[in-house]
C-alpha cells in the first residue's frame, strides 16, 4: 500500500491556492501561504515528486465552445474479462467526448460523463460509437438539465 505523504498547515495552504489559480506567481503564492518564495518552489516541487500535484491546465467553459450538453453514461459490459475491460479502457482513453469514466461497483460496469454539442451529437455518439463497441452489452443515458455544482478542487 503506498504511503501516504503527510501534509502540513503550509502545504495544505498551498494546495488550496494552486486549485484556486494555478497561474500564480511564486512571489504571489508565497505572499498569499505565508511562506518564501523559494520554499514554495522547492514545496511544490516535492508535492509534484510526490505525485500529489499533477498537470497544470486551463479549464475551459464547455457551453462557449459548443459542448454545453452533459450526458451521465452507465455502461453494462458483455464480459469482465481483462482483455475485455481493457479494450474498453482504450476505447474510452481515445474519445474526446468522454471527459469522466469510472469503474463501478454495483448494477452498472461503468459511469462515464459525456460532453456533447446537442442531443442529436450524443445520439450519433451513442448509436454509431459507444453500442458499437464489441465489449458494450448496453447502456443507459441521462442528460443533465443545469450544472448545481462543478469544482475541480479537492477539499484539504
Amino acid at each position: 500500500m503506498k504511503q501516504e505523504r503527510q501534509l502540513d498547515e503550509v502545504d495544505r495552504r498551498i494546495l488550496s491556492a494552486l486549485q484556486v489559480d494555478g497561474s500564480i506567481s511564486h512571489q504571489d503564492l508565497a505572499e498569499r501561504v505565508g511562506a518564501s518564495s523559494a520554499s514554495c518552489w522547492r514545496r511544490i516541487k516535492a508535492l509534484e515528486a510526490a505525485g500529489i500535484l499533477t498537470g497544470t491546465v486551463r479549464l475551459v467553459d464547455p457551453a462557449q465552445v459548443g459542448r454545453g450538453v452533459n450526458v451521465l453514461c452507465n455502461i453494462r459490459m458483455r464480459s469482465h474479462a481483462l482483455d475485455a475491460r481493457s479494450a474498453f479502457e482504450r476505447f474510452v482513453d481515445d474519445r474526446p467526448e468522454i471527459v469522466e469514466c469510472f469503474s463501478m461497483s454495483g448494477e452498472w460496469d461503468y459511469l462515464m460523463r459525456v460532453v456533447v454539442a446537442d442531443v442529436a451529437d450524443y445520439n450519433r455518439f451513442l448509436m454509431q460509437i459507444l453500442l458499437g463497441h464489441a465489449s458494450v452489452a448496453g447502456a443507459a443515458s441521462h442528460f443533465a438539465l443545469s450544472m448545481t455544482k462543478y469544482t475541480t478542487a479537492i477539499p484539504l
